[in-house]
């Protein structure tokens, strides 16, 4: 009876720590990845970014939804931007950071399926620094709270 006694009082001492470990462990676990651009369009161009978006770069983003790049994505207007900010912000949900851990060349035949090779999407891209400015680009992960 007495080994019995000391069996619990053992077992219940070693699970204590464990106990203790659980509160004092994190209160919130890795939520999606946002990527975060943001786009400050040269004076008389808004409407001309906003029509692209509308078009090419909405069809890009559904074709890596489909393609299960990512969750979602977003256009957002910054209400009254001071100098120096963007005026738009173009974010898109990631599931986990494990996204970004694609080869080179996994990443240009994506990129080749959707806008038609890297020699058109460069020129597209050249274009479209006409009508605006990329001031930067900011990735974070979503804290999701226990």
């Amino acid at each position: 009876m007495k080994r019995l006694v000391a069996a619990a009082i053992m077992a219940a001492a070693t699970a204590t720590p464990a106990l203790a470990a659980d509160a004092d462990g994190p209160v919130f676990d890795n939520g999606p990845v946002w990527d975060y651009s943001m786009i400050q369009t040269k004076d008389g161009h808004f409407d001309d970014y906003m029509s692209w978006l509308s078009t090419a770069w909405k069809a890009q983003e559904e074709a890596l939804k489909k393609a299960g790049v990512i969750l979602d994505y977003k256009v957002l207007l910054v209400a009254s931007p001071r100098a120096g900010e963007p005026d738009i912000i173009l974010a898109q949900e990631y599931k986990n950071m494990a996204v970004f851990d694609r080869t080179p060349a996994e990443e240009y035949a994506l990129q080749a399926k959707i806008s038609g090779g890297l020699p058109k999407a460069n020129a597209e891209q050249a274009a479209r620094g006409a009508i605006r400015t990329i001031l930067g680009d900011m990735l974070v992960r979503e804290a999701v709270l226990k």
